[in-house]
């Protein structure tokens, strides 16, 4: 059965936690997408996250602090019910620039997870488009993680697959099951949406969405997260994207 979820980085700058979670509630959606500030009181989310009637199935952790305290990680995990843990960035200075950088990137990623994996949990890289470059050949630094181990799971944000110019099917084709998240995010024209860093409620941008949904349920890819990384309004964006995916 098909999750929606909703990234809650997306309501940064919208209503206190609290009242997020309750809109989201109303909304329709059953699950989110934990990040940082969720994570500095893990009781008081979780009470949170009952009195609105959610789940938090997975959550955005830091790889630096998934490796300095992995025990920690662990723990904030069991208290909040997240299976799925995603390291989702890597700042500008510290990507390779190389091939055989993104190797020992990789193995990085790898033994960063293992005590997550060996707690149960489901550890995996969320891409933004530095990772889809051209290294040569064809090979980017996406497929160099995921060919490190098909223990490192993937979340593919389809809308940074976008921005990097390529096709965001062929791409759910290419990772096939490593994929144990989407992240739903549109694209709005060129030139639009300037106010948003130019992405788009979901429905109204450029992305072939019922494509690449079918592409995603083929695939075996139920769990799929709605982001925008700068909404003008997160509410109407939450509600028209959860109403228009449901209507698909």
């Amino acid at each position: 059965m098909t999750s929606i979820s909703y990234q809650l980085y997306s309501s940064r700058n919208g209503k206190p936690a609290e009242q997020t979670l309750v809109m989201l509630a109303d909304a329709g959606y059953q699950d989110v997408e934990g990040y940082a500030p969720y994570f500095v009181d893990p009781r008081s989310t979780c009470d949170m996250l009952r009195n609105a009637g959610l789940e938090m199935t997975s959550g955005h952790f830091s790889l630096e602090e998934i490796e300095a305290d992995p025990a920690r990680v662990i723990s904030t995990a069991g208290t909040l019910g997240i299976r799925k843990i995603y390291a989702p960035w890597l700042a500008v200075d510290e990507r390779p620039t190389d091939l055989d950088g993104w190797m020992r990137f990789a193995d990085r990623l790898l033994a960063a997870g293992k005590p997550l994996r060996d707690a149960g949990l489901i550890f995996g890289w969320h891409n933004h488009e530095f990772e889809l470059i051209d290294l040569g050949g064809g090979i980017t630094p996406a497929d160099i993680i995921a060919q490190a181990s098909p223990d490192i799971a993937l979340e593919l944000d389809l809308g940074w697959v976008h921005f990097a110019g390529l096709d965001p099917i062929a791409w759910i084709e290419r990772f096939g099951s490593q994929i144990t998240t989407i992240h739903i995010k549109d694209r709005a024209c060129e030139g639009r949406n300037l106010d948003q860093d130019g992405w788009a409620t979901i429905g109204t941008g450029v992305l072939d969405w019922r494509g690449i949904l079918t592409a995603a349920k083929a695939a075996g890819i139920h769990h799929w997260v709605v982001e925008n990384d700068l909404p003008t309004d997160d509410e109407d964006f939450a509600r028209s994207s959860f109403d228009y995916l449901t209507g698909l």
